[in-house]
Order: structure tokens, then sequence, then C-alpha cells
């Protein structure tokens, strides 16, 4: 039997695979605003906000007589954390009136460092240990079940939704916010959804990758596609394919290899997709100045 049908053979293997296409097509669509808008680290502020929302939903749980590992309760707390990284981000560009980088730089550190002192606390706890957190801290997608492919499913679906009736004001508030407002197009709206779809993506995609690793499925495919065309929706239609592609190929290596951790996987294989895109535009680019 080929290794390919090997994979699909397996229940299990098909799932993790599925689940991770989804997730990889869906970020290469959200990552591009954010890229072109010069704001890729908000997905890792937001992915970072996550462990004080994981450690502090952890020791909410004990203290309530938990075990503080139930699934629903950590990704309720990496929800609420990844929602306030957003926020913050938000608030300190509003009332400190700086650069998004500056802000997102206080809010990553900031809700990072509490996230590590909540972590220590979590420690120190009789019942608390790290075991429950691990899956989402470094990832482990050996652990997606039929329902993280549902969830992916509705993500990539909701995600291909807005983009396709928001498309043309996502483009102009994209390139030129302020004349968008001008016209009257609701940038702020279109912002917030694309916000919340980016901190869904990043709370789904956490077990698959890990809070850390998550921030390359929303920025390395656009930074990719854009080697490859100038337009827009080209940049979208090509960064969702290698967001998918590489996905795909990081999740069928782990199968193939289980001791490989798919998740380190999946960002070696964007990474040699961005390699390789970014050798293709270097090499045509010299051929255009020698012609």
């Amino acid at each position: 039997m080929s290794a390919d049908a090997a994979i699909l053979a397996d229940a299990h293997a098909r799932t993790v695979l599925a689940t991770m296409v989804l997730l990889g097509a869906a970020s290469g669509v959200i990552g591009t605003p954010l890229v072109l808008r010069r704001h890729a680290l908000l997905g890792d502020a937001v992915g970072h906000a996550t462990l004080p929302g994981l450690a502090g939903a952890s020791i909410a749980s004990i203290a309530l007589g938990g075990s503080g590992r139930e699934p629903a309760v950590l990704l309720g707390g990496a929800a609420l954390g990844a929602a306030a990284g957003a926020a913050t981000v938000w608030l300190v560009r509003r009332w400190a009136r700086t650069s998004a980088d500056a802000a997102t730089a206080v809010s990553l550190g900031t809700l990072f460092g509490l996230g590590v002192v909540l972590l220590s606390a979590l420690q120190q706890l009789d019942a608390g240990h790290r075991a429950g957190l691990d899956a989402y801290l470094l990832g482990s997608a050996a652990g997606l079940v039929r329902t993280d492919l549902l969830t992916a499913l509705a993500i990539t679906a909701a995600t291909a939704v807005t983009f396709a009736v928001l498309a043309r004001d996502i483009r102009t508030a994209t390139f030129d916010p302020t004349f968008a407002q001008v016209v009257g197009r609701p940038v702020r709206l279109i912002g917030s959804a694309w916000a919340l779809l980016a901190v869904i993506t990043v709370v789904a995609g956490m077990q698959a990758v890990g809070l850390v690793l998550v921030l390359a499925l929303l920025v390395i495919p656009p930074v990719a596609a854009r080697c490859w065309t100038d337009r827009f929706m080209g940049v979208v239609a090509i960064a969702s394919a290698i967001g998918a592609g590489a996905s795909a190929v990081g999740a069928a290596a782990s199968a193939l290899a289980p001791r490989l951790p798919t998740g380190a996987m999946v960002v070696l294989a964007l990474g040699a997709a961005f390699a390789a895109s970014a050798i293709r535009a270097a090499l045509r680019r010299s051929i255009g100045a020698r012609a």
C-alpha cells in the first residue's frame, strides 16, 4: 500500500489532514489583509494573549473543584484571552496614539508576562500542573477529533462567506482606509469582523500547532503569495492555496513519521513554500533587470 493510501485509510489521519487543510486555507485568507496593512503581529499578540486565558481558566476550574484540564474550560479561557489581546491592541493605539507595531508589542509583552505569572501560580497549586495545557502551548494535532474538523469547516465557511460579501470593502480598507472612511465604507466594522475571525482561527489552531507557531499560519502564506502577484485577489487565492498545501504536506509527513510534531512540520512546509516563492521572485527580478 502506498504512503498516500495508508494515510487515507486511517480515519484519524484523515481527520487531522482535513482539519489542517481547512485551517491552512482559512488562515491564508484571514492573514492577507493583516499582512498587507502591516498588522501581521496582531496574530502574534492574539496568540500569546491566550496564555493568561488558558492559565486563568485552569486556576478558576481548580478553585471551583474541577480538574483544571477540561477542554471546554480551557478553550473558553483561550478565547477570552485572545479577545483581550485584540482589544488591548486597539485600546493602546486609541489611547496612546501610537503605531500598530508599538501597540502590538505593548499588548503582547504585557499579556504574555501575565500568562507566565499565572502559569507559575498554577504550578504551585496542589492540583495544578501543565499536562492539560501542553496541547495548547506546544500543539498536539494527534488530539484533533471530528469536533475540531467541524469547527475548522465552520471557520473556513465563515471566512469564505465574509470575504465574498465584503471583498471590495476589505480591499479598499486594506490599501486606503482613509478613503474608505470618506466614501462611507464601514472600516471599523470590517476591521472588527476580521479581527474576530483571526481570534477564532488562532484559538482553533492552537491545539494543532501551538500558540507560538500559530502566527506562521496567518503570516507566511500571504507573504509567500506576495512573491507571485501584486493583485489583491491573487494574493488571497495563492495564500489560501499555500496555507492548505503546506498544512497537507506537514500533516502527511507527521502521519508517516508519528514522532515528528505536526505543527512544526506544517511550519517547516510553510517555510519551504516561502523560500521557493522568494527565490522565484528574485530570479524573475534578476532576469527582468538583465533584459
